[in-house]
């Protein structure tokens, strides 16, 4: 439905973010015009609902140490069988942890700010100061929409169009090609640099869209 209000046919769609961009060298920053590195500051009403969410925050971390206590006392009491497939769970989220590590994919970007992920990331928050964007899978390529400023509420209804990738310029890819339930996405670009996108949920839409397509390329 949001796909159609910004006149797009969409194969997938789903919110995600990136984390924090790293600071560009200084000659980098200055040739891209010093653009934005942040999301734009919530508005008093926005401030007033994030100072609401930390109170909520001391609940929050009861309701995980009380879901970890759970969890510890599910595997103390576990059956012989119970106990190996948790083991077995265990070894592949080391294994996934470890890959992730290993190819970088625990940075925003592969590194290059020369390369074409490196300058579409320096122009990210100038494109829209919305933390978050809709990433749009589509026939001929990727769209990115957000609202234009930050918002706390509404994003759907302020959300437009701030970016358009042709598949020429640009693809998504599963780095793990659905052996691991991870929340990353990549858009790689024809260079082979990429940005790491997060989604909202593991094996979410466009995990789900990725897994019907052809397997990338290494």
């Amino acid at each position: 439905m949001m796909a159609d209000r910004l006149g797009v046919r969409a194969e997938a769609a789903e919110w995600c973010t990136i984390d924090k961009i790293p600071q560009p060298p200084p000659e980098v920053l200055r040739d891209a015009g010093h653009p934005p590195l942040r999301p734009g500051r919530l508005r008093p009403l926005g401030m007033a609902g994030a100072a609401l969410a930390l109170l909520l925050v001391p609940l929050v971390m009861l309701l995980s140490l009380l879901s970890d206590a759970e969890e510890a006392l599910k595997r103390a009491l576990a059956t012989k069988s119970e106990r190996e497939r948790l083991r077995a769970k265990d070894a592949a989220d080391e294994r996934r942890d470890a890959l992730i590590a290993e190819r970088g994919l625990d940075q925003v970007f592969d590194g290059d700010w020369h390369g074409e992920a490196g300058r579409f990331l320096l122009g990210w928050y100038s494109r829209s100061a919305h933390p978050e964007r809709l990433v749009v899978a589509v026939e001929d390529g990727i769209v990115l929409a957000a609202p234009p400023k930050r918002v706390s509420a509404g994003k759907e209804k302020h959300m437009r169009v701030v970016a358009r990738l042709s598949g020429s310029e640009a693809v998504l890819v599963d780095p793990f090609n659905g052996e691991f339930d991870t929340r990353i996405v990549l858009v790689r670009f024809r260079d082979r640099s990429w940005l790491r996108l997060g989604t909202v949920e593991p094996r979410g839409a466009l995990h789900r869209y990725l897994l019907r397509q052809p397997l990338a390329d290494d």
